[in-house]
């Protein structure tokens, strides 16, 4: 064998190691380093300094001594102000979720049907907001939603009711928000999905005599699932931890652990605690993430059986 050729063999081998080490790098950085760094301020004790916590390693007596501090998982365990959050933040994420999939589908259905040409405008007219910053479209729907905003206006025009309706610092504009911020994260999923379909499937069902909503049911909705599962998870994961929109939509009254998390850092100024509230939302989100990717490793299985 020539040097040549050895060479080539060489860099091929390593070309490949470096295009499997990539995106284990990237975890590496960009996950599980950050993911440590709280870890290890979760254990430890609110100080006035800077960094305001205490090193969980000390020297004693020429001894390196660890301090583990699980006050605050207990304070985060025995506190019902926090359970409200966690529970407040799933809630409104699997209900946003929820409305998002409802408006989503037949949206990503009637993309995925229309010609080429009209299919790539309709695909821009969903993407084309996102080119607009996030939190100058959070504060237009704040102009939309006050009392004295555009909806109300609206609603009094066409004299569908008779005084203005209190939506802002409420729930539903929280719902309102995130439901119109996540549509595209549930469309796009949906029509990449739905644009695969077999639409032959379909005639076929119609030439067997199977009305349209059994003929969904039956054909499209099942070989639809993976578009959904997708849709749900990229809405629902980032919903959870949301801060901005119930922030500045919700108000008061919508508390979500976002917000939480927020006021131990800034207000509290308790990073400690604010660490391990994130650890636990962190850990929340692993169980969808871990059930999808369970779906995943089953579906494989069964494609290679």
């Amino acid at each position: 064998m020539s040097l040549i050729t050895r060479w080539i063999q060489l860099v091929r081998g390593q070309s490949r190691w470096t295009v499997i080490s990539i995106p284990y790098l990237w975890m590496l950085l960009f996950f599980a380093v950050p993911f440590l760094i709280v870890l290890k301020i979760s254990f430890a004790h609110k100080v006035v300094a800077i960094p305001p916590y205490t090193d969980l390693l000390e020297f004693v007596d020429q001894a390196v001594v660890m301090k583990l501090n699980l006050t605050n998982y207990f304070q985060l365990w025995a506190d019902d102000k926090y359970w409200s959050a966690y529970l407040n933040s799933i809630q409104i994420a699997a209900v946003s979720t929820f409305l998002c999939l409802l408006i989503g589908y037949p949206m990503a259905y009637v993309i995925a049907r229309l010609p080429s040409t009209t299919r790539n405008i309709a695909l821009m007219a969903v993407i084309l907001p996102s080119w607009i910053s996030f939190l100058i479209r959070i504060y237009a729907w704040m102009g939309i939603l006050q009392t004295n905003g555009l909806l109300n206006k609206f609603l009094l025009g066409i004299g569908l009711i008779d005084t203005p309706l209190r939506i802002m610092n409420t729930p539903t504009a929280a719902y309102i928000g995130i439901v119109y911020a996540y549509l595209p994260f549930m469309i796009l999923p949906l029509y990449s999905n739905l644009v695969k379909l077999d639409f032959r499937l379909l005639e076929a069902a119609y030439d067997l005599g199977a009305r349209p909503w059994k003929a969904f049911l039956t054909i499209t909705l099942p070989l639809s699932r993976r578009g959904i599962v997708a849709g749900c998870m990229l809405v629902m994961i980032p919903a959870v931890g949301e801060y901005v929109i119930p922030e500045l939509l919700g108000g008061p009254s919508t508390r979500m652990i976002g917000r939480q998390l927020a006021n131990e850092f800034f207000v509290a100024g308790d990073w400690p605690m604010a660490s391990a509230v994130a650890i636990v939302m962190l850990l929340l989100l692993m169980i969808p993430i871990l059930i999808f990717n369970r779906m995943q490793a089953k579906e494989l299985e069964g494609r290679l059986a």
